[in-house]
Protein backbone atom coordinates (compact mmCIF):
# COMPACT_ATOMS: atom_id res chain seq x y z
CA UNK A 1 0.00 0.00 0.00
CA UNK A 2 1.01 3.42 -0.27
CA UNK A 3 1.87 5.67 2.89
CA UNK A 4 3.58 8.82 4.10
CA UNK A 5 6.88 7.62 5.98
CA UNK A 6 9.15 9.53 8.22
CA UNK A 7 12.33 8.76 7.39
CA UNK A 8 14.68 12.01 9.27
CA UNK A 9 14.04 15.39 9.67
CA UNK A 10 13.13 17.02 6.48
CA UNK A 11 12.88 14.14 4.57
CA UNK A 12 9.42 12.23 3.97
CA UNK A 13 8.00 10.10 1.13
CA UNK A 14 5.68 8.39 0.08
CA UNK A 15 7.10 4.98 0.11
CA UNK A 16 5.14 1.23 -1.14
CA UNK A 17 4.77 -0.36 2.78
CA UNK A 18 3.48 -3.71 3.71
CA UNK A 19 -0.30 -3.57 4.98
CA UNK A 20 -1.36 -3.99 8.35
CA UNK A 21 -2.67 -6.90 9.80
CA UNK A 22 -4.89 -7.99 13.04
CA UNK A 23 -2.45 -8.01 15.91
CA UNK A 24 -4.52 -8.13 18.71
CA UNK A 25 -8.08 -9.39 19.63
CA UNK A 26 -9.23 -5.51 20.32
CA UNK A 27 -7.85 -4.49 16.57
CA UNK A 28 -9.37 -3.31 13.65
CA UNK A 29 -8.14 -2.78 10.38
CA UNK A 30 -9.65 0.36 8.19
CA UNK A 31 -9.29 1.27 5.01
CA UNK A 32 -8.88 4.90 4.84
CA UNK A 33 -10.64 6.65 2.48
CA UNK A 34 -9.38 10.61 3.70
CA UNK A 35 -5.96 11.61 5.62
CA UNK A 36 -5.16 15.31 6.55
CA UNK A 37 -1.88 16.85 7.16
CA UNK A 38 -1.84 18.07 11.03
CA UNK A 39 0.79 21.09 12.43
CA UNK A 40 1.57 18.92 14.58
CA UNK A 41 3.25 16.63 12.17
CA UNK A 42 5.17 19.42 10.69
CA UNK A 43 7.44 19.52 14.35
CA UNK A 44 8.04 16.09 13.66
CA UNK A 45 9.56 16.82 10.01
CA UNK A 46 11.12 20.34 11.16
CA UNK A 47 12.52 18.37 14.10
CA UNK A 48 11.19 20.73 16.77
CA UNK A 49 9.03 17.71 18.48
CA UNK A 50 11.96 14.92 18.67
CA UNK A 51 12.19 11.36 18.98
CA UNK A 52 10.62 10.37 15.66
CA UNK A 53 11.53 7.02 14.58
CA UNK A 54 12.25 6.56 10.77
CA UNK A 55 10.07 4.37 9.28
CA UNK A 56 7.23 5.32 11.04
CA UNK A 57 3.81 6.17 8.83
CA UNK A 58 2.96 9.64 9.51
CA UNK A 59 -0.69 11.46 10.04
CA UNK A 60 -3.05 10.95 12.96
CA UNK A 61 -6.18 12.27 11.44
CA UNK A 62 -8.23 9.93 9.59
CA UNK A 63 -11.68 8.28 8.48
CA UNK A 64 -12.50 5.55 6.76
CA UNK A 65 -14.43 2.14 6.38
CA UNK A 66 -14.11 -0.74 8.85
CA UNK A 67 -12.23 -3.92 7.05
CA UNK A 68 -12.27 -6.24 9.56
CA UNK A 69 -12.69 -6.81 13.41
CA UNK A 70 -10.77 -8.73 16.15
CA UNK A 71 -12.76 -11.14 17.48
CA UNK A 72 -13.63 -8.91 21.41
CA UNK A 73 -14.65 -6.06 18.67
CA UNK A 74 -18.38 -5.89 19.34
CA UNK A 75 -19.71 -2.23 18.34
CA UNK A 76 -18.32 -2.70 15.17
CA UNK A 77 -18.95 -4.55 11.66
CA UNK A 78 -17.06 -4.24 8.17
CA UNK A 79 -18.57 -1.74 6.16
CA UNK A 80 -18.95 0.74 8.66
CA UNK A 81 -17.92 4.21 8.27
CA UNK A 82 -15.77 5.25 11.41
CA UNK A 83 -13.85 8.33 12.34
CA UNK A 84 -10.37 6.93 14.00
CA UNK A 85 -9.57 9.31 17.19
CA UNK A 86 -6.36 10.89 17.24
CA UNK A 87 -5.99 10.23 20.99
CA UNK A 88 -6.32 6.48 21.75
CA UNK A 89 -7.46 4.55 25.01
CA UNK A 90 -8.38 1.14 26.30
CA UNK A 91 -11.64 2.71 27.11
CA UNK A 92 -11.08 0.21 30.80
CA UNK A 93 -8.68 1.90 32.71
CA UNK A 94 -9.68 3.92 35.64
CA UNK A 95 -8.46 7.01 33.82
CA UNK A 96 -11.00 6.29 30.03
CA UNK A 97 -13.72 5.15 33.09
CA UNK A 98 -13.02 9.12 33.88
CA UNK A 99 -12.65 10.26 30.33
CA UNK A 100 -9.30 11.04 30.61
CA UNK A 101 -8.27 8.84 27.29
CA UNK A 102 -5.66 11.01 26.88
CA UNK A 103 -4.31 9.38 30.04
CA UNK A 104 -4.77 6.06 29.31
CA UNK A 105 -2.76 3.40 30.94
CA UNK A 106 -2.71 0.39 28.78
CA UNK A 107 -2.64 1.84 24.87
CA UNK A 108 0.67 2.77 25.33
CA UNK A 109 2.78 -0.63 25.55
CA UNK A 110 6.09 1.59 26.71
CA UNK A 111 3.71 1.75 30.10
CA UNK A 112 1.36 4.20 31.65
CA UNK A 113 3.96 6.72 32.33
CA UNK A 114 5.27 6.73 28.62
CA UNK A 115 2.90 9.28 27.01
CA UNK A 116 -0.76 9.91 25.00
CA UNK A 117 -1.06 6.97 22.52
CA UNK A 118 -1.29 8.27 18.96
CA UNK A 119 -1.19 7.53 15.66
CA UNK A 120 1.84 8.77 13.43
CA UNK A 121 3.90 9.99 16.38
CA UNK A 122 7.30 10.27 18.53
CA UNK A 123 7.70 6.82 19.68
CA UNK A 124 7.46 7.83 23.55
CA UNK A 125 3.67 7.90 22.08
CA UNK A 126 3.56 4.36 21.48
CA UNK A 127 4.93 1.99 18.10
CA UNK A 128 1.21 3.02 15.91
CA UNK A 129 2.04 3.79 12.62
CA UNK A 130 0.10 6.46 11.05
CA UNK A 131 -3.00 7.12 9.05
CA UNK A 132 -1.38 8.63 5.37
CA UNK A 133 -1.28 5.69 3.98
CA UNK A 134 -4.38 3.78 2.43
CA UNK A 135 -5.16 1.71 5.26
CA UNK A 136 -4.52 0.95 9.49
CA UNK A 137 -4.37 -0.62 11.98
CA UNK A 138 -6.45 0.76 15.13
CA UNK A 139 -5.85 -1.18 18.51
CA UNK A 140 -8.83 -0.86 21.11
CA UNK A 141 -10.72 -0.61 18.55
CA UNK A 142 -14.08 -0.48 20.03
CA UNK A 143 -13.04 3.02 21.93
CA UNK A 144 -10.75 4.63 18.98
CA UNK A 145 -13.26 4.32 16.12
CA UNK A 146 -16.23 6.55 16.29
CA UNK A 147 -19.59 5.35 13.78
CA UNK A 148 -20.47 8.42 12.04
CA UNK A 149 -23.72 9.63 11.09
CA UNK A 150 -24.77 8.93 7.43
CA UNK A 151 -25.42 13.55 6.81
CA UNK A 152 -21.70 14.10 8.08
CA UNK A 153 -19.56 14.23 5.32
CA UNK A 154 -16.33 13.82 4.58
CA UNK A 155 -14.94 16.68 4.54
CA UNK A 156 -16.49 17.62 7.93
CA UNK A 157 -15.96 13.55 9.01
CA UNK A 158 -11.62 14.70 8.72
CA UNK A 159 -12.32 17.24 10.94
CA UNK A 160 -13.53 15.12 13.64
CA UNK A 161 -10.57 12.91 14.19
CA UNK A 162 -8.48 15.85 15.79
CA UNK A 163 -8.44 19.55 15.54
CA UNK A 164 -12.37 20.53 16.49
CA UNK A 165 -11.65 18.31 19.68
CA UNK A 166 -9.07 19.49 19.92
CA UNK A 167 -9.59 23.20 19.86
CA UNK A 168 -13.03 22.17 21.68
CA UNK A 169 -10.95 20.75 24.21
CA UNK A 170 -8.93 23.97 24.64
CA UNK A 171 -12.24 25.90 25.77
CA UNK A 172 -13.03 23.31 27.85
CA UNK A 173 -9.30 23.62 29.22
CA UNK A 174 -9.34 27.51 29.29
CA UNK A 175 -12.46 26.76 31.22
CA UNK A 176 -14.62 29.08 28.50
CA UNK A 177 -18.11 29.78 29.65
CA UNK A 178 -21.13 32.16 29.83
CA UNK A 179 -20.00 36.02 29.36
CA UNK A 180 -16.41 35.65 29.14
CA UNK A 181 -14.30 36.84 27.14
CA UNK A 182 -12.06 34.52 25.59
CA UNK A 183 -8.83 34.91 23.42
CA UNK A 184 -7.38 32.27 20.77
CA UNK A 185 -3.64 32.60 20.22
CA UNK A 186 -3.10 31.36 16.51
CA UNK A 187 -5.51 31.15 13.73
CA UNK A 188 -4.47 27.80 12.22
CA UNK A 189 -7.09 24.62 11.87
CA UNK A 190 -7.12 24.27 15.47
CA UNK A 191 -7.51 27.56 16.82
CA UNK A 192 -10.35 28.22 14.33
CA UNK A 193 -11.99 25.60 16.13
CA UNK A 194 -11.41 27.06 19.68
CA UNK A 195 -12.91 30.14 18.45
CA UNK A 196 -16.26 28.23 17.08
CA UNK A 197 -16.07 26.16 20.28
CA UNK A 198 -15.34 28.80 22.79
CA UNK A 199 -18.54 30.24 21.38
CA UNK A 200 -20.50 27.16 21.84
CA UNK A 201 -19.72 27.08 25.39
CA UNK A 202 -20.88 30.34 25.90
CA UNK A 203 -18.42 33.14 25.16
CA UNK A 204 -19.51 36.71 25.02
CA UNK A 205 -16.67 37.79 23.03
CA UNK A 206 -13.52 36.48 20.96
CA UNK A 207 -10.26 37.45 20.38
CA UNK A 208 -7.95 35.79 17.50
CA UNK A 209 -4.79 36.68 17.47
CA UNK A 210 -1.95 35.34 14.63
CA UNK A 211 0.52 37.16 12.16
CA UNK A 212 -1.47 35.95 8.55
CA UNK A 213 -4.47 37.85 7.32
CA UNK A 214 -6.10 34.34 5.53
CA UNK A 215 -6.03 32.69 8.94
CA UNK A 216 -7.45 35.82 11.11
CA UNK A 217 -10.14 36.61 7.85
CA UNK A 218 -11.24 32.70 8.71
CA UNK A 219 -11.04 33.52 12.48
CA UNK A 220 -13.20 36.56 11.31
CA UNK A 221 -15.56 35.00 9.62
CA UNK A 222 -16.21 33.20 12.52
CA UNK A 223 -17.52 36.19 15.02
CA UNK A 224 -14.04 36.62 16.42
CA UNK A 225 -12.31 40.12 16.78
CA UNK A 226 -9.14 40.18 14.93
CA UNK A 227 -5.74 41.09 16.13
CA UNK A 228 -3.12 41.07 13.43
CA UNK A 229 0.60 41.13 15.62
CA UNK A 230 2.60 42.12 12.70
CA UNK A 231 0.70 45.13 12.81
CA UNK A 232 -0.33 45.44 16.61
CA UNK A 233 0.97 44.85 19.44
CA UNK A 234 -1.62 41.83 20.62
CA UNK A 235 -1.31 42.61 24.25
CA UNK A 236 -1.60 46.77 24.27
CA UNK A 237 -4.90 45.58 21.90
CA UNK A 238 -6.50 43.45 24.36
CA UNK A 239 -6.16 45.80 27.07
CA UNK A 240 -7.44 48.43 24.82
CA UNK A 241 -10.59 46.51 23.69
CA UNK A 242 -11.06 45.74 27.20
CA UNK A 243 -11.06 48.47 29.28
CA UNK A 244 -7.43 47.41 30.39
CA UNK A 245 -8.90 44.45 32.50
CA UNK A 246 -7.82 41.79 29.91
CA UNK A 247 -9.16 38.71 29.21
CA UNK A 248 -10.94 35.91 31.03
CA UNK A 249 -9.60 32.85 29.52
CA UNK A 250 -6.73 32.35 27.02
CA UNK A 251 -6.00 29.36 24.39
CA UNK A 252 -3.08 28.81 23.44
CA UNK A 253 -3.60 27.23 20.01
CA UNK A 254 0.11 27.88 18.91
CA UNK A 255 2.98 25.32 20.21
CA UNK A 256 6.38 25.02 19.99
CA UNK A 257 6.97 26.40 16.53
CA UNK A 258 5.40 30.12 17.13
CA UNK A 259 6.37 32.88 15.12
CA UNK A 260 7.64 36.47 16.37
CA UNK A 261 6.19 39.50 14.46
CA UNK A 262 8.33 40.97 11.55
CA UNK A 263 6.92 44.38 11.54
CA UNK A 264 4.89 46.19 13.60
CA UNK A 265 5.49 47.74 17.14
CA UNK A 266 6.07 44.27 18.68
CA UNK A 267 8.63 43.71 16.31
CA UNK A 268 11.93 42.53 17.94
CA UNK A 269 10.97 43.26 21.61
CA UNK A 270 11.35 39.60 22.61
CA UNK A 271 14.06 38.30 20.04
CA UNK A 272 16.69 37.66 21.81
CA UNK A 273 14.71 35.67 24.48
CA UNK A 274 13.57 33.67 21.55
CA UNK A 275 16.51 32.67 20.30
CA UNK A 276 18.13 31.91 23.23
CA UNK A 277 14.97 29.50 24.47
CA UNK A 278 15.33 27.85 20.74
CA UNK A 279 19.28 26.95 21.38
CA UNK A 280 18.08 25.39 24.40
CA UNK A 281 14.96 23.50 23.30
CA UNK A 282 16.47 22.40 19.86
CA UNK A 283 20.40 22.79 20.22
CA UNK A 284 21.21 20.94 16.82
CA UNK A 285 18.05 22.31 14.87
CA UNK A 286 18.93 23.66 11.53
CA UNK A 287 17.05 27.16 11.78
CA UNK A 288 16.94 27.90 8.34
CA UNK A 289 15.34 25.00 7.02
CA UNK A 290 16.37 23.15 3.92
CA UNK A 291 16.25 24.46 1.07
CA UNK A 292 13.46 27.14 2.61
CA UNK A 293 11.31 24.38 4.22
CA UNK A 294 10.72 22.67 7.25
CA UNK A 295 11.92 26.18 8.52
CA UNK A 296 11.03 26.06 12.38
CA UNK A 297 9.22 28.89 14.26
CA UNK A 298 11.23 31.46 16.28
CA UNK A 299 9.28 32.36 18.99
CA UNK A 300 8.71 29.19 21.09
CA UNK A 301 7.13 30.81 24.01
CA UNK A 302 5.83 34.41 22.21
CA UNK A 303 1.88 32.62 22.47
CA UNK A 304 2.34 31.71 25.97
CA UNK A 305 4.32 34.96 26.88
CA UNK A 306 1.51 36.87 25.33
CA UNK A 307 -0.96 35.21 26.23
CA UNK A 308 -0.18 35.46 30.19
CA UNK A 309 0.37 38.93 30.10
CA UNK A 310 -3.10 39.35 28.36
CA UNK A 311 -5.29 37.71 31.26
CA UNK A 312 -7.49 39.35 33.72
CA UNK A 313 -6.22 38.49 37.17
CA UNK A 314 -7.71 34.79 38.24
CA UNK A 315 -7.88 34.35 34.23
CA UNK A 316 -7.13 31.10 33.06
CA UNK A 317 -4.96 29.43 30.04
CA UNK A 318 -5.75 26.88 28.07
CA UNK A 319 -2.55 24.94 26.31
CA UNK A 320 -3.17 22.67 23.80
CA UNK A 321 -0.55 23.83 21.39
CA UNK A 322 2.05 20.77 21.53
CA UNK A 323 5.53 21.72 23.20
CA UNK A 324 8.49 19.11 23.53
CA UNK A 325 9.55 17.78 26.89
CA UNK A 326 12.83 19.92 26.46
CA UNK A 327 11.04 23.02 26.53
CA UNK A 328 11.34 24.37 30.26
CA UNK A 329 10.22 28.13 29.59
CA UNK A 330 6.92 29.35 30.96
CA UNK A 331 6.18 33.21 32.29
CA UNK A 332 5.59 31.59 35.99
CA UNK A 333 6.09 34.62 37.69
CA UNK A 334 3.25 36.63 36.04
CA UNK A 335 1.56 33.55 36.15
CA UNK A 336 1.81 33.62 40.35
CA UNK A 337 1.38 37.09 40.99
CA UNK A 338 -1.97 37.05 38.86
CA UNK A 339 -3.47 34.09 40.17
CA UNK A 340 -3.63 32.38 37.17
CA UNK A 341 -4.75 29.06 36.19
CA UNK A 342 -2.56 26.85 34.07
CA UNK A 343 -4.24 24.02 32.65
CA UNK A 344 -2.38 21.73 29.64
CA UNK A 345 -2.80 18.44 28.05
CA UNK A 346 -3.39 16.25 24.49
CA UNK A 347 -7.80 15.99 24.11
CA UNK A 348 -9.92 13.31 25.56
CA UNK A 349 -11.02 12.53 21.58
CA UNK A 350 -13.20 9.52 22.23
CA UNK A 351 -14.88 11.92 25.19
CA UNK A 352 -15.91 14.53 22.51
CA UNK A 353 -16.15 13.25 19.26
CA UNK A 354 -19.64 11.63 19.18
CA UNK A 355 -21.04 15.03 20.75
CA UNK A 356 -19.64 16.79 18.12
CA UNK A 357 -20.44 14.59 15.20
CA UNK A 358 -24.11 15.08 16.80
CA UNK A 359 -23.49 18.99 16.49
CA UNK A 360 -22.19 18.33 12.90
CA UNK A 361 -24.99 16.18 11.65
CA UNK A 362 -27.73 18.05 12.73
CA UNK A 363 -26.15 21.57 11.14
CA UNK A 364 -25.29 23.09 14.37
CA UNK A 365 -21.66 23.06 13.00
CA UNK A 366 -20.32 23.21 9.94
CA UNK A 367 -16.82 22.72 10.32
CA UNK A 368 -15.94 21.75 6.40
CA UNK A 369 -14.81 24.79 5.07
CA UNK A 370 -11.47 24.91 7.70
CA UNK A 371 -10.36 22.30 5.35
CA UNK A 372 -9.41 23.97 2.67
CA UNK A 373 -7.23 21.89 0.10
CA UNK A 374 -7.78 18.24 -1.05
CA UNK A 375 -4.93 16.08 -2.25
CA UNK A 376 -4.74 13.03 -3.56
CA UNK A 377 -2.22 10.74 -1.24
CA UNK A 378 0.42 10.37 -3.95
CA UNK A 379 0.79 13.83 -4.05
CA UNK A 380 1.17 14.17 -0.17
CA UNK A 381 5.03 15.72 -0.39
CA UNK A 382 3.77 18.45 -2.52
CA UNK A 383 0.63 18.76 -0.01
CA UNK A 384 3.32 19.33 3.14
CA UNK A 385 5.43 21.72 1.29
CA UNK A 386 2.81 24.39 0.76
CA UNK A 387 1.30 23.57 4.16
CA UNK A 388 4.67 24.26 5.42
CA UNK A 389 4.98 27.61 4.17
CA UNK A 390 2.11 28.41 5.64
CA UNK A 391 1.27 29.83 2.34
CA UNK A 392 -2.31 31.82 1.81
CA UNK A 393 -5.36 29.57 1.39
CA UNK A 394 -3.67 26.07 2.70
CA UNK A 395 -5.34 26.39 6.02
CA UNK A 396 -6.07 22.79 6.07
CA UNK A 397 -4.90 20.07 3.43
CA UNK A 398 -7.50 16.71 3.83
CA UNK A 399 -5.34 13.57 1.48
CA UNK A 400 -7.38 11.41 -0.51
CA UNK A 401 -6.68 7.96 -0.44
CA UNK A 402 -8.82 7.18 -3.92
Amino acid sequence: MKAVVFHGIGDIRVDDVPEPRIEAPTDAIVRVTTAAICGTDLHFVRGTMPGMKPGKILGHEGVGVVEEVGTQIRNLKPGDRVVISAVLGCGSCSYCRRGLFAQCDNVNPYGPRAGTGSPGSPEAQGPFNGLQAEYARVPFAHTNLIRLPEAVTEAQAITLSDIYPTGYFGAVLADASDGNIVTVWGCGPVGQFAVLSAYQRGASRVIAIDGHADRLEHARQRGAEVINFNETDPVEAIMELTNGIGADCAIDAVGVDGESPKSGPAAGKDDERNREEQRKISPNLDSGGKDGHWKPGDAPSQAQTWAVESLAKVGTLGIVGVYPPADRFFPIGTTMARNLTVRAGNGNHPRYIPKLADMVASGQARPEDVVTEHEPLTDAIAAYREFDMRNPGWLKVALQTT
